[in-house]
């Protein structure tokens, strides 16, 4: 006996029903994930409390987390080892009110984040990570390549102060800035010299996680975009929309040091984008130059008269110094204590 539904009509109860499920197991793997942390945290409360009654404190690595460890996991099961249960007293110790932890985040994420030594760190990436809805794999990247760090020290003791209470949101232009930009994805051993055309090349290849560097908000639209000016032709490596500040971001790659004449090419792109590309709505663009070195005195003299949003960043290809943009971000917090400016040496670590 032939089916009565008319095909269109049973794709879409077919659909319907696929759409309710997934909500449906979406919403249950999401309460499950926020009672584990909600449980986790009161197990830490309950080692603090201990502590705090007078009985042993609970370094990593003690006789009581060991213990609690072995007989938790007796009488439990499994999510009761050494590491997950210091994890758990230090997720109470970081967010003594409960209220404070995010929904959208699992307890991979909070174990992740709470490798972190500072709280401005884990005030940082438990933000930035519900914020951006970053996968465990993804936040693993951003701490690991000191995403912190690097928009820290584009700020002020204020706005480093900021960054770590609401996390990086995009207000300006200059908020896109981060010291520097890591393309260690591409895979590219230090000593060998790539010509700009083959970064380029790489970058579109990896286009994917060169955006998540980027930031929230990038929408590709073109590489090597042609601009008629004068009856010449310019070419801008790579141009972006970004959504959230509503304007054009031109990506202009240098190999090597970024020059005066690279950011008068860069404003020349501008003008052209402000005048010819921009339509009601739309912002004053932004350029971006990425080199592997930047002069602090080039860059302030090249740039002091230009009224154009133009930023200039240092790229690595290799995850940075964890140690150097530490110390870097400790002179910076330092020097805004003592309202001195940063010495010569300590600017260009």
């Amino acid at each position: 006996m032939s089916n009565p539904a008319q095909p269109d009509h049973y794709s879409g109860l077919l659909q319907g029903i696929g759409q309710r499920l997934h909500s449906a197991r979406q919403q249950a793997a999401q309460t499950v994930n926020t009672l584990l942390v909600q449980t986790y945290w009161h197990i830490g409360q309950h080692i603090v409390e201990f502590e705090q009654g007078g009985n042993e404190k609970a370094d990593y690595g003690s006789g009581l987390l060991d213990r609690l460890s072995k007989d938790l996991t007796a009488l439990h099961g499994k999510g009761f080892s050494r590491s997950n249960v210091f994890y758990m007293r230090k997720l109470y110790l970081s967010f003594q009110n409960s209220e404070t932890l995010s929904h959208k985040l699992s307890w991979s994420h909070y174990f992740e984040i709470l490798k972190a030594d500072d709280p401005l760190e884990i005030s940082f990436y438990t933000r930035q990570a519900a914020l951006e809805n970053w996968s465990v794999r993804e936040l693993k990247r951003q701490m690991k390549s000191l995403l912190f760090h690097r928009l820290a020290l584009s700020k002020d003791k204020q706005g480093v102060l900021q960054l770590a209470s609401q996390g990086h949101e995009l207000q300006q232009p200059e908020d896109l800035l981060k010291e520097p930009f890591v393309l260690e994805f591409l895979n590219i051993p230090q000593s060998h010299v790539l010509t700009e055309t083959q970064l380029e090349q790489k970058l579109i290849d990896h286009l994917q996680q060169f955006i998540l560097e980027l930031g929230k908000g990038f929408a590709f639209i073109a590489r090597q975009y042609r601009m008629s000016i004068g009856g010449k032709h310019f070419y801008a490596d790579l141009l972006f929309y970004h959504r959230i500040l509503k304007c054009f971001v031109v990506i202009d790659l240098k190999r090597g040091a970024i020059d005066h004449q690279d950011i008068g090419q860069m404003n020349l792109y501008l003008n052209y984008f402000a005048k010819e590309e921009n339509v009601e709505g739309d912002n004053q663009p932004v350029g971006i130059i990425l080199g592997a070195y930047k002069d602090h005195f080039l860059v302030e003299y090249a740039t002091a008269s230009i009224t154009n949003n133009i930023l200039l960043a240092k790229y690595l290809l290799y995850l940075p110094d964890k140690d150097v943009l530490r110390r870097q971000l400790e002179k910076l917090l330092l020097a805004e204590q003592w309202d001195e400016p940063l010495a010569e040496s300590d600017s260009n670590e």
